[in-house]
């Protein structure tokens, strides 16, 4: 009872739970907090050293006895303990001076996770100082954050690419017609670049080196001119630092079994549409959201293969968390659109 009489002077928020980053989002300031999902734990005391930005620049430069650790994993739970601490830091961080708030909160989570890992989210987010809990399947919070009207009867796409799941959608009616959940996403393209410096080049990078090279570099088509990087690693012949310079070809190739996954899985999804769902398609096409949708020449990709019209999102990070943010003003949409637990 108290704390859903607290709740009744709370701010609402919205919450985009990702794999990589965690946004924040309330109807009075937008996006006020946008960080990385990383939380560095002290081995010896169990003790939260840093959280969010403090703790990603930890991440391959602690001493033993501290941890950087990412409490998600492919977009479920992974560390309980990690998660509840590190989504209470947000949450305060958030709520700001309103320390007594008790806010409801609208969270983006995979489509394809089960009900005991959506129980999961739930129980740790009510921890988190939540009074209520609303669980949206993020391809929808995607579309209704690119302003698509998910309760029409025509069919949209939607390829939300986050760190650990890429979730494709065909949206009808407030609900999910056709869709799927699989793990070729940020992450799995930034290992399969680390993986490749080190077979082909014999050269050891850490997880923010990929990452940077992905960003700079990496491409899903040949681009109109060629991109050049210099990368620093260890070099694995000799155990010593060392200096190559690397192109967008070598990347790409790196980069290959991840791309032809995620297009695999966009061609399932068309395939299992119903057919007058898939004839709206042909005029709307495919839309791309999420960090992946970044990868330079991603749309042209899976436009080739599937030819159908494919466009990347404005601002497609926040894409999320502004539908979840959108249904704190349109309760029924939400009540539509929420799964229970």
């Amino acid at each position: 009872m108290l704390r859903y009489l607290l709740s009744l002077f709370s701010l609402d928020l919205a919450v985009d739970l990702g794999t990589a980053n965690t946004l924040i989002y309330t109807q009075e300031g937008g996006i006020i907090l946008r960080e990385p999902s990383v939380v560095a734990v002290n081995r010896h005391t169990k003790r939260i050293e840093a959280v969010g930005v403090q703790a990603y620049a930890m991440v391959g430069k602690t001493p033993d006895h501290i941890q950087a650790i990412r409490p998600l994993q492919d977009g479920v739970i992974a560390d309980f303990e990690a998660a509840e601490r590190m989504i209470s830091h947000f949450v305060l961080k958030a709520i700001g001076r309103r320390r007594w708030a008790a806010p409801r909160m609208v969270v983006g989570v995979p489509l394809n996770i089960t009900p005991v890992e959506r129980r999961a989210v739930r129980d740790s987010i009510l921890r988190a100082r939540a009074s209520e809990v609303f669980l949206v399947d993020q391809p929808l919070a995607a579309a209704i954050g690119a302003d698509i009207d998910v309760s029409s009867p025509e069919g949209h796409c939607v390829v939300d690419i986050g760190g650990g799941t890429t979730d494709i959608a065909v949206t009808s009616l407030s609900g999910i017609a056709a869709g799927t959940s699989v793990r070729a996403a940020g992450d799995m393209f930034t290992r399969a670049i680390g993986e490749h410096l080190r077979l082909r080049h014999r050269l050891l990078v850490g997880e923010r080196t990929a990452e940077r090279i992905k960003m700079k570099v990496g491409t899903a088509v040949p681009p109109p001119e060629p991109l050049h990087m210099q990368v620093r690693g260890r070099d694995l012949s000799r155990m010593a630092p060392s200096t190559i310079e690397v192109n967008d070809a070598d990347i790409r190739e790196g980069i290959q079994q991840p791309l032809r996954e995620l297009l695999r899985a966009v061609r399932v999804v068309l395939e299992k549409a119903d057919p007058e769902l898939a004839a709206d398609l042909v005029d709307r096409g495919i839309m791309l959201t999420g960090g992946g949708a970044l990868l330079k020449g991603l749309d042209q990709f899976i436009a080739e293969d599937t030819h159908l019209k494919v466009r990347v999102v404005p601002d497609p990070l926040d894409c999320v968390v502004r539908g979840c943010g959108a249904m704190l003003e349109q309760m029924e949409l939400l009540q539509a659109v929420s799964k229970a637990v």
